[in-house]
């Protein structure tokens, strides 16, 4: 049915599984990035959280770290299944990245990594979205709890740090 003749080779091509690989191969691709990526947050939020003064934005930031290290407990359980695994060079990366930001967060200010946090978690959320929606194209039913929710998570992180710069998250439909 999807399978149609290349008029110059006289080989039959089935679109749909080839697209279908090819999604499979961006939901991996994505799954290590935000896997690496979780693991960056995460250690920024640590430098993060120390260099606050405020308790509760304290409070706060840590429970978003956490969040941070579920996710990536859960990315990595996906990958498995999936197959596949974290790519050593972007866990490097990731970890030089996050304890750079840590590091940096002492001495960029207050709004600065409050408003490079909202950026990222903007990020995340469409991540998890296009991911969601390339594991319901592979049939994938049961990857869409974990990855709905935690673009949820992703959501409710990036609304707190918009509203405490004084900034309006990105307005998104609720399902």
């Amino acid at each position: 049915m999807f399978a149609e003749k290349d008029p110059g080779v006289g080989t039959s091509i089935n679109w749909k599984a080839m697209r279908a690989s090819e999604n499979r191969g961006r939901l991996v691709r994505l799954l290590q990035l935000a896997y690496s990526g979780e693991k960056a947050a995460a250690l920024a939020y640590q430098g993060h959280a120390r260099s606050v003064h405020s308790p509760e934005e304290r409070t706060m930031i840590l429970r978003i770290e956490n969040d941070e290290w579920v996710h990536r407990r859960k990315v990595g359980q996906l990958l498995e299944r999936l197959g596949a695994r974290p790519l050593r060079v972007r866990e490097v990366r990731a970890s030089a990245v996050g304890h750079v930001l840590s590091f940096l967060c002492r001495f960029t200010g207050w709004f600065l990594p409050m408003f490079l946090a909202g950026r990222l978690e903007t990020k995340n959320v469409c991540e998890y979205e296009k991911a969601a929606g390339w594991a319901q194209e592979l049939g994938l039913e049961d990857f869409l709890p974990d990855l709905r929710e935690m673009a949820a998570v992703e959501v409710e992180h990036e609304e707190y740090f918009h509203r405490v710069i004084g900034r309006q998250a990105p307005n998104r439909r609720r399902s």
